[in-house]
């Protein structure tokens, strides 16, 4: 069973076991998150959302319609995320552009991700980065825009490049 805080408003009865979501939270009816998540004070999530097993989202995170996030991803706090490439206001698209964070990716804090693109498996985007194009697996990125600076492998060892 999933531990909700009293201060969240919480639509969907799609969340899995041991899913703790803190204060101030707002998670829309048709989102659905996995087992064992952690989701801070302060996130808003989506209907068209699907998060994964093992996943942190920190404080101030939005998960805007066609984000996907697998499992074990860590996502950094006030990271945002777009999904309207073309942004006007009262004017939709027909469909959202999907965007991907593939398992065990880790998003640091502040970075900026553009609508469209897949982060793969086990990168890392540093702190304050704009991606805005798709992230190799088991590469490091960081800066505006984002470069590529290194490998990274399953233990978490960096090398630069």
């Amino acid at each position: 069973m999933a531990n909700i805080h009293p201060l969240s408003e919480v639509q969907s009865k799609n969340i899995g076991s041991d899913t703790i979501i803190w204060q101030y939270c707002v998670i829309l009816k048709n989102a659905v998150i996995g087992n064992n998540c952690n989701i801070n004070c302060q996130v808003f999530i989506e209907n068209d959302v699907t998060i994964g097993d093992n996943v942190t989202i920190k404080s101030g995170v939005q998960i805007w319609d066609g984000l996907t996030l697998e499992d074990d991803v860590f996502i950094g706090p006030n990271v945002t995320f777009t999904n309207d490439l073309i942004p006007r206001s009262k004017k939709y698209p027909e469909i959202f552009a999907k965007t991907v964070v593939k398992k065990g990716a880790s998003i640091g804090a502040n970075a900026t991700i553009i609508a469209g693109n897949t982060i793969g498996e086990n990168a890392l985007i540093g702190a304050g980065s704009v991606v805005t194009k798709n992230i190799p697996a088991g590469t490091v990125w960081f800066g505006n825009p984002a470069e590529q600076k290194g490998i990274i492998d399953t233990n978490g060892t960096i090398t630069y490049l």
